[in-house]
């Protein structure tokens, strides 16, 4: 059954949600990822290398760098001002469908600037429409959705994002359209995809909390790793998975074209993609249902970690197109269990339940940053070492999270 009223914002959910609500929860994912990541897939390195092809890969790096900042900076604040958020409509809906409008509006400038610099300024906008609807959407499934089904509800939130960067690959590859209308399209298909969950969501009550000043959030946001090691933990385990998968995935494009030399590498970035996400929707949605079934979270998260390191040992030693093939399979089936387990774990280790949203924004710094920042890193490995060196980089950040992710200990 749907949660139809509020509820205790302290209570620990025991409800579970219907299947409508999951349904609409996976569609609003479905478009929030296709709309995040098919520019960092592939419009923004492409527009950035038709508008600066000498300087490709220093505009992309900046490009990440400056939206990891700004991600840094805005994730924690949006958690924290939603959790003190008190509107009619809910504070959780309020910071989803503002969050969801400030990123198609986003897309919609960065579509229509014709300078490096203006695509980057313009990307901003959509980061900080990323920050703003995660405060809200993540913060949903700790109000709502009870421990014996986050598995389960995680992997809904990550195998919307292998079908929408598929189905939107493909389309941009099958249909001629200059850049403005590629991402108008983008911002209209998030918006039809957020409004069945935006219009039909219940949200809880507001916490009791101190007065929303810019020294009480910012003095909330600090978490001591001695008063919270497994919070700690698991948040250094996050960043060093989702850099290590960052820098697995963030230069294909270049990759292919430059170390590889394949002669059509737009196609072959496309067999790539829809390989790694193909093992993606299997195994976040199986590796959810599974780790609920168990009830443990450490081994898959932990085995998760190690699928994705094997794939960049293979893409640092073997740099063929075929051994590219099966690293993408590796490293597909590796994060999507990883993302839909690992979303699980945190929700378990979350300090205060008072400030859910908030301590969920610290977490998705963890996998928001080192995604943005990675590009950044990548391009100076890229530019001293070569593409084996960022491959091998790979490799051996995600077997550090894999241990890192045993020290967690309230959570098996």
């Amino acid at each position: 059954m749907d949660v139809s009223g509020p509820i205790a914002v302290t209570a620990e959910p025991a409800v579970p949600v219907s299947r409508g609500w999951t349904s609409r929860f996976t569609l609003v994912w479905f478009g929030f990822w296709m709309a995040q990541l098919l520019p960092i897939q592939l419009l923004l390195p492409s527009t950035l290398s038709r508008l600066d092809p000498v300087h490709k890969v220093r505009d992309f790096g900046l490009l990440n760098g400056t939206s990891a900042l700004v991600a840094l900076l805005t994730l924690p604040v949006c958690g924290a001002l939603c959790d003190r958020t008190r509107a009619r409509f809910g504070r959780r809906r309020v910071w989803t469908a503002g969050g969801l409008s400030l990123c198609a509006l986003g897309l919609v400038v960065t579509g229509a600037h014709t300078t490096p610099l203006g695509v980057c300024l313009a990307w901003l906008l959509v980061v900080l429409g990323v920050s703003a609807a995660t405060a809200g959407l993540t913060a949903a499934v700790a109000d709502q959705v009870p421990d014996r089904q986050r598995g389960m509800i995680s992997g809904a939130i990550y195998a919307p994002q292998a079908l929408g960067v598929v189905a939107g690959v493909a389309v941009v590859s099958a249909v001629a359209m200059t850049d403005s209308v590629t991402y108008l399209l983008l911002a209209a298909v998030l918006l039809a995809c957020s409004l069945p969950f935006v219009l039909r969501f219940r949200d809880t009550g507001s916490a009791p909390g101190p007065p929303v000043t810019l020294r009480s959030i910012l003095g909330g946001i600090w978490l001591s790793p001695k008063e919270n090691p497994d919070f700690a933990w698991a948040f250094s385990s996050r960043i060093l998975v989702n850099l290590g998968n960052g820098f697995g995935t963030c230069y294909l494009l270049y990759f292919l074209t430059d170390d590889v030399q394949v002669s059509d590498p737009e196609s072959a970035l496309l067999i790539l993609t829809v390989i790694y996400l193909a093992g993606m929707v299997l195994t976040s949605v199986t590796g959810g249902i599974v780790s609920d079934r168990l009830a443990r979270r450490r081994v898959f998260v932990a085995a998760a970690s190690v699928l994705q390191a094997i794939a960049g040992l293979l893409l640092a030693f073997f740099p063929t197109l075929g051994m590219a093939m099966v690293g993408a399979a590796f490293l597909g089936s590796g994060y999507g269990v990883y993302m839909s387990v690992d979303q699980a774990l945190v929700t378990q280790v979350l300090p205060d339940a008072r400030n859910r949203a908030k301590d969920l924004g610290i977490m998705n710094v963890g996998s928001v940053v080192p995604q943005a920042l990675a590009p950044l890193l990548a391009s100076l490995i890229i530019t001293f070492s070569g593409y084996p060196a960022l491959y091998l980089a790979t490799g051996l950040t995600t077997l550090l999270g894999a241990v890192m992710v045993y020290r967690v200990r309230c959570v098996r």
